[in-house]
């Protein structure tokens, strides 16, 4: 039943009122959103005798009208006609936001051909508006001259409001739908496996389960590094989510190139401000080395990590939060280094996770950073979850992810054993590596006595033997936070040849803390110890 609050008043013509309460039966609600439009569209197409009917809707880019749903001029679907927004006759209608007749079709005021070529000769049309928003035009035509009535806008505006809603319920559904789809397929679905480290991620969409263009991801490096990326695209829904993607696969793509965060972020920040106009994002980029124990940070307005040392309370990371990307290019970005003993974890985190509305940032900081503890990553990630999300929904997207390095542990010694030719230096040198990341080297420390075993080795190549050659032997092992290098022969030292040679010793002496050589009948002998500073303390 129509009443006067719907516009309408009483004492309308009987015809009329039926023509109305077609376009309003409550049984039209019980259709899906394309039956509904398939349903009034014929509706209106009978009801006010007219040979076309057409929805036209405005594209991503609100720019132009995409033909949607037709009757009578199917080919404008078929053939993807669009329509700019201010020309011809549907996009006059969007831009004025009023109905607009067209009494006699012509060049001058219809801009579609397909209209001409089907002998349409008069026009009416409406815009189709939800609230203040236009979403695009709901026009009819005859193949024959017609002057449309005030009654016949006036009952075409009331089905365009009908298609309006439905249209609006219809994309905000899709839109959804294919926003949760995209993220699911750009979150990571399963965390790489690290010897030495755990991880941990939660991703909870806010807003009532509308997702945004908040985002994690974790992988490896050409060069055995990992990095690890946590960010932020200002928005909601499905635009924000792909912008999402977007910036997410140029990080990736970037760090094929720069391994270094601050870099990355400044390369991140022209591509999206050359080709990703109206789009801004914190990001939190970070690269750990491969022993974990440092991990450099850098941070495009993004929120400060929380660090977590055994025995120490935990605290936020002073990162320099330069600008968010795609807000203006900074003349440069900054790196931050965090050292990760054994035992030790570090969180990352999107703002959803802090920020609640009507409290000081302050305070989320603070529950966060009382909620992180030292332990496993899977028992901290629940624990943040737990303490700062609880049974409470969150208004806004929250991406968690933890990273722990594992407590520290006894390193079984190393021996090797290779032919003293140059070639079996570059394996010695890897494996002596690999065992000082499993012993928790910083990057300074592993570079110096990978250097000192190198030279030590390399005299052992040029001076131990003679043409028939001989055997290197290199033993590594662990006294407390020591190291104890010791690189052997069983040869007679040949004299140094040439000049400017004879200083690899030198060179050892100020690499290590320590370096004993003793000579006997049975060979050379290098020892060489190394204390490894603040790791696991």
């Amino acid at each position: 039943m129509v009443s006067p609050a719907d516009g309408i008043g009483p004492g309308l013509p009987a015809d009329h009122l039926r023509r109305i309460q077609a376009l309003t039966d409550i049984g039209l609600a019980r259709l899906e959103v394309e039956e509904l439009l398939d349903e009034l569209l014929g509706r209106v197409r009978e009801l006010l005798e007219v040979d076309t009917v057409a929805v036209l809707l405005l594209d991503p880019s609100a720019n132009y009208l995409v033909a949607t749903a037709t009757h009578g001029l199917e080919e404008e679907i078929r053939q993807g006609v669009r329509i700019p927004i201010g020309r011809g006759f549907a996009g006059r209608i969007a831009a004025e936001r009023r109905a607009v007749t067209i009494p006699e079709v012509d060049h001058s005021n219809v801009l579609n051909p397909i209209l001409r070529e089907k002998g349409v000769r008069s026009l009416l049309g409406v815009p189709l508006m939800v609230g203040n928003d236009v979403m695009g035009v709901l026009h009819v035509g005859t193949l024959r001259s017609r002057s449309f009535t005030d009654d016949d806008a006036m009952l075409l505006q009331l089905a365009a409001d009908r298609v309006a809603l439905a249209t609006r319920a219809r994309m905000s559904q899709t839109e959804r739908t294919a926003a949760r789809a995209l993220q699911r397929s750009l979150l990571p679905g399963q965390l790489p496996t690290v010897p030495g480290l755990e991880l941990a991620a939660r991703y909870v969409p806010g807003g009532g389960g509308e997702v945004g263009g908040d985002w994690y991801d974790v992988f490896g490096l050409p060069s055995g590094r990992l990095c690890v990326v946590v960010g932020d695209v200002v928005g909601r829904g499905l635009q924000a989510s792909v912008a999402m993607g977007r910036i997410r696969n140029a990080v990736r793509a970037y760090a094929l190139l720069t391994e270094d965060p601050a870099e990355l972020l400044r390369w991140l920040d022209r591509q999206v401000q050359h080709f990703e106009h109206n789009i801004m994002a914190t990001v939190l980029c970070a690269v750990a080395e491969p022993g974990h124990v440092e991990v450099t940070v850098s941070s495009a307005g993004h929120p400060p990590p929380v660090l977590a040392l055994p025995g120490v309370p935990s605290e936020l990371v002073e990162v320099p939060a330069d600008p968010p990307i795609g807000l203006t290019l900074p003349r440069r970005r900054r790196n931050t280094t965090i050292r990760l003993p054994a035992g030790a974890n570090v969180v990352l985190y999107t703002d959803g996770l802090v920020e609640r509305r009507g409290e000081p940032l302050d305070s989320g900081l603070a529950r966060l950073t009382a909620a992180v503890m030292p332990g496993p990553a899977e028992t901290v990630c629940a624990a943040v979850m737990s303490r700062l999300i609880g049974n409470e929904p969150s208004a806004d997207d929250v991406a968690v992810l933890v990273l722990a390095r594992e407590a520290e542990h006894e390193v079984a010694p190393l021996t090797l054993v290779e032919p003293a030719v140059p070639r079996a230096l570059r394996g010695v040198r890897q494996a002596v590596r690999d065992y000082l990341r499993r012993a928790g080297a910083t990057k300074e420390e592993l570079a110096d006595i990978v250097l000192a075993i190198g030279e030590a080795s390399a005299n052992v190549v040029e001076h131990a033997y003679g043409p028939g050659g001989g055997l290197l032997e290199v033993h590594l092992e662990m006294h407390g936070r020591t190291v104890t290098a010791t690189v052997r022969d069983t040869g007679n030292w040949r004299e140094a040849r040439g000049t400017n040679r004879g200083r690899g010793t030198t060179l050892m002496h100020g690499l290590v803390d320590a370096v004993r050589v003793d000579h006997d009948g049975r060979g050379t002998r290098v020892v060489m110890d190394k204390t490894l500073g603040g790791v696991g303390q």
